[in-house]
């Protein structure tokens, strides 16, 4: 199909990666190895959270929606990614494209909106550890996770419905995946509405996430300062320096994807950094999270020691 013409049908045709036929195959399966490692690392969390009673307290509800969350968006990128990889055809329909498109989008608002409760969840931890268990209850989790994933779905759901409207005259989605703006660049029609609140959806997210990350790790650092304790400190630097290297990670890689849409000489480079965003958060969350928590490293030991010892 050519780009340039007028799409009577609902099938768009995927670019991909331009990838040397000897590299087909290896990137494939190292793909699927990512994907398989993050879904046995998360479902692994998941199961161990959700059976064990000991595990059913706030703190650990907030790495099930981590989990969730990694599950959903690389589930619904991988996959397709791969089987794009060593086929010859790439067809998609507009309503599959849109799909992914708005579950790829939900993946990252929630990704930060998460991280940002859990940065708050570390403050009340360190700053207030005798009030810990009265402020974060079951109930003040709950509801800020379900606030966390309906604001991400509310903005997702206009910013994918603005595009959805569009009508569409090209066919080519110049992109290894579906996302808002290769969706609404389909069109010949006038964008701006998609430009604005593309540009407000943005800031507003990383406005919310930096600020709220900042805010928070700010006063742990003071608070530290302050009371000099070195017991304090090096629970801070424990529990929050992987936090905070996740997000600079997911931060900058969000950051060069949507910097590079504006910049269409360097197409893979923009595929890559999408890529990242989704799959080193998800395998490295559940590892790090998993073994710096005290009692969630105890069981997956006291699990591993059972299934190595003999009987």
């Amino acid at each position: 199909m050519k780009s340039n013409v007028t799409v009577s049908g609902e099938i768009l045709e995927i670019q991909g990666f331009s990838i040397s036929p000897e590299f087909t195959y290896p990137l494939f399966f190292l793909l699927l190895f990512v994907y398989f490692s993050l879904l046995f690392s998360n479902i692994g969390v998941l199961v161990l959270i959700i059976t064990e009673k000991s595990l059913h307290q706030p703190m650990y509800m907030l790495f099930c929606n981590l989990s969730v969350n990694d599950l959903i968006g690389n589930t619904v990128l991988l996959p397709q990614l791969m089987a794009h990889i060593i086929s010859t055809e790439r067809f998609v329909t507009f309503k599959q494209c849109a799909f992914q498109a708005f579950c790829s989008h939900t993946f990252g608002s929630a990704s930060h909106m998460i991280l940002v409760i859990m940065a708050i969840d570390r403050y009340v931890a360190i700053c207030h550890p005798l009030r810990y268990s009265s402020i974060m209850t079951t109930r003040t989790v709950i509801g800020l996770s379900v606030t966390a994933w309906g604001v991400s779905l509310v903005l997702v759901s206009v910013l994918i419905g603005l595009t959805v409207r569009l009508s569409h005259c090209r066919s080519l989605i110049q992109n290894a995946y579906c996302d808002n703006a290769s969706l609404f660049k389909l069109s010949c029609e006038d964008v701006s509405i998609n430009n604005i609140y593309g540009l407000f959806f943005t800031v507003l997210l990383f406005s919310c996430s930096i600020g709220g990350i900042a805010v928070t790790y700010i006063r742990i650092a003071l608070i530290c300062w302050i009371k000099k304790n070195k017991e304090l400190n090096n629970r801070a630097l424990q529990t929050c320096a992987s936090h905070l290297v996740l997000y600079v990670i997911m931060l900058w890689s969000g950051f060069l994807t949507i910097i590079l849409h504006r910049f269409p000489d360097y197409p893979d480079l923009r595929k890559i950094a999408y890529i990242l965003f989704h799959v080193i958060p998800a395998n490295l969350n559940p590892v790090i999270y998993g073994m710096q928590t005290r009692s969630l490293r105890e069981k997956i030991t006291q699990i591993l020691k059972r299934k190595v010892t003999p009987t």
